[in-house]
């Protein structure tokens, strides 16, 4: 960060702690007034399409999105890209899939889909402990990344500084959630996508005019600059190094593609559309954002290379996860003015407001499914109970996993974030394809697919180079690597349809003639929205 003084850092101080303090403002003002469930949980619907689809997008693209990708792009080059591009197209494939059935069946948590036509109480809880196991590896490596960000910006180094940046961020994120619900935390993704877009923007304006608005040009530098030549600007590039590397690349890129829209906190946007028309043009608002950014953080990345070289990138951080801030910083050159300096600090601005909003979305989807599928899911409890149990729901996913979180934070958390993609691969994208379209799909089937998904993810993640046998693992100094693949994709998500299949077929010919009869008596209600189910 050469070339920024203490007054940058005063400023980026000052900034982050005004938007912390507006986004606590804006929770107590948009959040619920009273004991009412429906805007607690939905907001009762209030966004228009193109607020509902900015805070989609929002959602959708996380801190951990911003700094793992545009550090792929720096490093590797085209595979990068295409992680990019695999992540915009997870979205899409959302979009015509499962968005409308998803808004017609489901009411205010995952639970909700499934026991539109499966009731029950083994369901609702299959649902939460897979919701909190997708969240929870997503929300540690973005909390714990939030004291090394800080460092790395305001220049300190003590770890007892970092472990207090966690806390406190963490508190703030629970705040967010208990107070605003789904309505407050729509507004901070607003927020957070309208700033991100239009600060990287300009960042990759900037980065093509060091390069005479050339992209040819920019992509040769950075080949130049990369340490392997044309092989920078060619697939396979991530991979070369492990046994199987096509098959290698093809299982991260199904693995992003299928599980990315899939997770929790992205599916419940989809309940607080009020029709399915509605829901269409969230969508359609959605997905450009996210495939604008793609193309933001592809030139922002090879910038970062093309300007300061892998080498320099790496000596920054091994895993290239402040490839973005550095690409950002390089293109002002030696000397800073005090617009860019500004305009620097917006960009350091908007990464901390991803944060936020990140971790605020998934506690708040987490908290959600503790309250209304495990907790109150089949007793007679008030309204304002419910709101109770849902606040106090998310002090106890939000203090363990800031513990933590705390404790971690000198791992290389790298494999908790393809964690939490595989499970939404490998567990609910089969549940939700299943139990949204298949008549015969019985609830042995669902729980099947939903918590054999999940362990079978847990058990070949463990045997991965990411978790050992390389020096970048989470646990370097130790090897257990069985498994030839960086992500389980190409085996867990077979064994997901698998699973729902084989637990269908268990079930018998009887309980799955019953199931079909309980579709059907809905089905007109999820695949059409004729009727809007209330619980």
């Amino acid at each position: 960060m050469a070339g920024f003084g203490g007054s940058t850092q005063a400023m980026q101080l000052v900034a982050f702690s005004t938007v912390a303090t507006v986004i606590l403002l804006l929770c107590i003002m948009t959040g619920p007034e009273g004991d009412d469930l429906d805007e607690f949980y939905t907001g009762y619907g209030s966004l228009s399409p193109m607020r509902n689809g900015l805070a989609i997008a929002g959602d959708y693209i996380s801190a951990a999105t911003v700094m793992s990708t545009s550090g792929v792009i720096a490093f590797y080059g085209y595979d990068g890209v295409v992680l990019a591009l695999s992540t915009a197209l997870s979205l899409m494939l959302l979009m015509f899939l499962l968005a409308e059935p998803l808004r017609n069946a489901g009411q205010f948590t995952m639970g909700d889909v499934f026991a539109r036509r499966m009731p029950g109480r083994a369901v609702r809880m299959a649902a939460c402990a897979t919701t909190i196991a997708a969240l929870v590896p997503m929300m540690l490596i973005q909390l714990a990344s939030t004291g090394d960000l800080l460092a790395f910006l305001l220049g300190f180094s003590d770890d007892g500084v970092k472990t207090g940046c966690i806390i406190g961020i963490g508190a703030l994120m629970i705040s967010y959630a208990a107070i605003g619900g789904m309505k407050g935390t729509a507004f901070i993704q607003i927020l957070k996508i309208v700033v991100l877009l239009g600060s990287g923007a300009v960042v990759a304006a900037l980065t093509l005019r060091q390069f005479d608005w050339d992209p040819g040009a920019l992509l040769s530098a950075a080949a130049a600059k990369s340490g392997v030549g044309s092989a920078f600007l060619r697939s396979g590039l991530q991979f070369a190094g492990g046994s199987y590397p096509r098959l290698d690349m093809i299982s991260s890129e199904l693995t992003v593609v299928l599980g990315g829209a899939c997770l929790p906190h992205i599916t419940m946007r989809m309940y607080t559309a009020n029709s399915a028309r509605q829901v269409r043009r969230s969508m359609s608002w959605a997905v450009p954002c996210v495939a604008f950014f793609a193309l933001i953080i592809t030139v922002v990345g090879f910038g970062a290379t093309a300007l300061l070289g892998r080498a320099a990138i790496a000596g920054a951080d091994p895993t290239g996860r402040t490839a973005y801030l550095l690409g950002s910083r390089a293109v002002f050159g030696a000397s800073v003015s005090t617009a860019e300096a500004l305009l620097f600090t917006t960009v350091t601005t908007a990464l901390f407001l991803t944060l936020l909003a990140s971790v605020a979305g998934m506690i708040l989807a987490c908290a959600n499914t503790l309250a209304h599928d495990l907790f109150t899911s089949g007793r007679q409890i008030t309204a304002p109970r419910e709101m109770a149990i849902a606040r106090v729901s998310a002090l106890a996913v939000g203090v363990p996993t800031i513990f933590l979180a705390a404790n971690v934070q000198h791992y290389n958390l790298q494999p908790l974030a393809l964690l939490s993609v595989s499970i939404g691969a490998s567990a609910i994208a089969p549940a939700l394809v299943y139990g949204l379209f298949w008549r015969r799909y019985t609830r042995t089937g669902l729980l099947w697919t939903l918590l054999g998904g999940t362990v079978a993810t847990l058990v070949l993640m463990s045997g991965t180079n990411l978790v050992s046998g390389s020096p970048l693992a989470a646990f370097p100094g130790s090897d257990f690597n069985w498994f030839p693949f960086t992500s389980t994709g190409l085996v867990s998500i077979p064994l997901g349809f698998a699973f729902g299949w084989a637990g269908t077929v268990f079930s018998g010919q009887e309980k799955a003639e019953e199931q079909r009869h309980q579709y059907e008596a809905v089905e007109a209600s999820i695949l059409g929205g004729i009727v809007r189910r209330g619980n």
